[in-house]
């Protein structure tokens, strides 16, 4: 608990919060050299997230005495500043009318079976005595979008570093195993490739193992596959808007003193549907795109470094295995109900 203590004194120190300013270069230039790392393992393997390797090695600069106090004030940037843009440019992923092509009643099966994930791996999260933070953070990565969900959430959340390594820890953990369960019982199933697509773009967590295993299956996975699961990242916005709706209902100005309540709708939501927007209307060249998502997955590898570096591992480890048992949880009911919801419906067919 001493690291974890000794993070949050130098969370509160008055540190340089502009990325020009000759403090924060060093610390800067360490989380671009290990995103740019990220990056390189990401083009070897696609499943792993550059923002994955990012914080393990945060992690393990962290627990192994590597950090350094002339890094502390570009790392301190990186994780609000970078990571606030990095959000904004996810945006720039979404194609409102890609999403709607699918139909109303696979969308419909998305939001439900989205719902349905949240609110019981919360559920099971109280029961089994988590953090709230860590239950909230766990159940937004597992029915979104994995570790970018679990970041955009903490935005509001407020959950400390161990809340955030612990969530993308199980959603990483979980999220392969169905990328490794759901093509083989899909062909067991007797499903078309379509179907399979369509399931695995529902219930997997990350966005890179949905592309694995959509384009192990074939063309035609692989589309519906990213489609589906782009719709659920769509979904990222309005979720962290009604939670920061819910936590400003529940702000007690007076007991706060003179703190402000949260606001209504965080600036990085509206630039994130701003940027949904945006590409949305096609202006956009493709390559430019491409350039800029790259760039957000960057900015948010950066930024998770630098929330790996203040993180505790011997906390982590001693809630994983129920936050574990917890996102399985909500893994299974997103499985199910979305499967069950697609054959209802009749998707793929």
């Amino acid at each position: 608990m001493a690291v974890a203590a000794q993070a949050r004194v130098i969370e509160r120190a008055p540190v340089p919060t502009r990325p020009g300013s000759t403090a924060t270069l060093p610390g800067l230039a360490v989380a671009a050299a290990v995103a740019l790392i990220g990056y390189g393992v990401n083009q070897l393997a696609s499943p792993v997230s550059p923002m994955i390797v990012a914080i393990l090695l945060g992690v393990g600069v962290r627990s192994l005495g590597g950090y350094r106090e002339w890094m502390r004030p570009g790392l301190t940037f990186a994780a609000k500043g970078l990571l606030r843009a990095g959000i904004v440019l996810l945006g720039l992923q979404l194609v409102a009318a890609d999403i709607l092509d699918l139909g109303i009643g696979p969308i419909a099966v998305v939001v439900v079976s989205v719902a349905a994930a949240w609110l019981v791996t919360r559920w099971v999260g109280r029961r089994l005595g988590l953090r709230p933070a860590t239950a909230l953070l766990v159940a937004t990565g597992v029915s979104i979008c994995g570790a970018s969900a679990v970041i955009g959430m903490n935005e509001v959340a407020d959950g400390e570093e161990e809340d955030v390594v612990t969530a993308i820890g199980v959603v990483t953990v979980l999220g392969t195993l169905c990328m490794l369960l759901i093509p083989g019982l899909g062909l067991l199933f007797g499903l078309d490739h379509t179907l399979i697509g369509l399931w695995a773009g529902a219930s997997i967590h990350e966005v890179g193992q949905v592309v694995a295993v959509g384009g192990a299956i074939g063309a035609a996975a692989l589309a519906t596959a990213v489609v589906v699961k782009l719709c659920r990242v769509a979904l990222l916005a309005p979720l962290v808007a009604l939670v920061a709706a819910g936590r400003r209902r529940a702000s007690d100005p007076a007991a706060d003193g003179h703190r402000s309540r949260p606001p209504v709708l965080p600036w990085f939501v509206v630039g994130f549907l701003a940027a949904m927007a945006l590409r949305s209307t096609g202006v956009m060249p493709h390559g430019l795109v491409t350039t800029v998502s790259t760039i957000a997955g960057l900015l948010l590898a950066a930024a998770m470094f630098a929330v790996g570096t203040s993180v505790d591992l011997r906390t982590v480890t001693r809630s994983s295995g129920r936050a574990l048992a917890t996102g399985a949880a909500g893994t299974l009911v997103l499985a199910t109900a979305s499967l069950g919801g697609l054959l209802l419906v009749g998707a793929g067919s």
